[in-house]
């Protein structure tokens, strides 16, 4: 298969719209046209894991952390990012990332976290704001069956854990085709009444091009009316963080060192211990100390992430309690997503869960 097939079902998982605005997910280096000859999988790309790549004949990578996030008005191999790109491009490896819209998605990083940790229940914790539009449009009362199903198929109408939602209701439109135009019901200079159905579906805003598309290709009408209405409602599948509980309570101490041992954490940070018994959790891989607020809001008692500032300690012993386990340690499972998407649509692929410890933090 060719590393555009790939990519294409990385992107079906977590398409690149979901990503934070300063992100750069997605291609970084290469030609997607090419045949894939395998896949090396990473949580960054370092010239050791392109060594690695090398060695196994590989001519893609896939990384969680985008190699490149800055412009460069040269690339001489000054730093390692460049030195990085330079042996990419000189042995034909594509290098691609999927970093904040995996973890925004459904079943992204922090999902796969709260899998590792035992939660049930989960959710996420902040979810994304103005991500939702909902479609109207008026169809003769023939065709709604066939719109209804193309919308569905272009990624309308899916809340939750339903699809295929929409509301109908049926009514009257009015017409008069002039001169030139050619009406699929009615003629021309005459006022005409049909019976339509007005179709009211909801659909991720980065869709609004693709369900236009599907609309236009089997609408009857020569002038087809649609509308698009910017929604306030909360997108509850997609955003940062998760909730979940642990099936039965444990003390915070147990919670800490099991997290530790299930993470192979150096040195678990954390706040001062209450007494309080951990059940509900709430955690964010990486940098996720701004989600702290929300999982105090949501009566968490832990929040687990990758890296919290010094100050944001304080104040909180009364309300929740941090634990800090490292940017690498909460993030090095998503590797093993990577392999279930790439797995299962291409079985037959040379797959390979990188060895390297891409970690710049070293424990004394």
């Amino acid at each position: 298969m060719k590393i555009k097939e790939i990519v294409s079902a990385l992107e079906r998982f977590a398409p690149l719209p979901l990503q934070d605005g300063f992100d750069n997910a997605g291609l970084q280096i290469g030609l997607t046209d090419a045949e894939a000859t395998g896949a090396l999988l990473c949580l960054d790309v370092t010239e050791a894991v392109l060594d690695e790549a090398i060695a196994l004949g590989f001519n893609l990578v896939v990384s969680h952390h985008p190699l490149i996030f800055k412009g460069y008005k040269s690339i001489t191999g000054k730093d390692y990012v460049e030195r990085c790109m330079l042996k990419a491009i000189k042995n034909d490896i594509v290098i691609y990332s999927a970093h904040t819209n995996l973890d925004n998605a459904q079943n992204g990083v922090n999902f796969k976290i709260a899998e590792k940790i035992g939660l049930k229940n989960v959710r996420i914790l902040q979810p994304k704001e103005d991500g939702l539009i909902k479609l109207v449009t008026f169809v003769p009362l023939a065709q709604a069956d066939l719109i209804r199903n193309v919308l569905f198929a272009a990624g309308c109408g899916v809340v939750g854990n339903y699809d295929s939602c929409s509301y109908n209701s049926r009514g009257e439109g009015t017409f008069r085709a002039k001169e030139g135009t050619h009406p699929f019901c009615g003629s021309i200079g005459e006022l005409h009444t049909e019976k339509e159905v007005r179709i009211e579906t909801i659909l991720p805003a980065f869709k609004k091009n693709e369900a236009i598309k599907a609309l236009l290709s089997v609408h009857p009408y020569e002038e087809p009316v649609f509308d698009f209405y910017p929604l306030l409602n909360e997108w509850a599948q997609v955003g940062s963080g998760v909730v979940g509980e642990l099936e039965e309570p444990e003390t915070e101490s147990f919670f800490l060192k099991r997290i530790k041992r299930t993470f192979e954490v150096g040195c678990v940070r954390h706040n001062k211990l209450s007494g309080r018994e951990i059940q509900k959790v709430a955690l964010c891989g990486g940098a996720g100390a701004f989600l702290i607020p929300q999982a105090v809001r949501c009566d968490a008692d832990v929040f687990i992430t990758g890296e919290i500032k010094y100050h944001d300690y304080f104040g909180r012993e009364g309300d929740i309690l941090l634990a800090e386990i490292g940017h690498y340690e909460s993030e090095q499972y998503t590797k093993e997503i990577f392999h279930s998407i790439i797995v299962e649509l291409f079985p037959n692929l040379a797959i390979q869960l990188s060895k390297i410890n891409t970690n710049p933090i070293k424990y004394l």
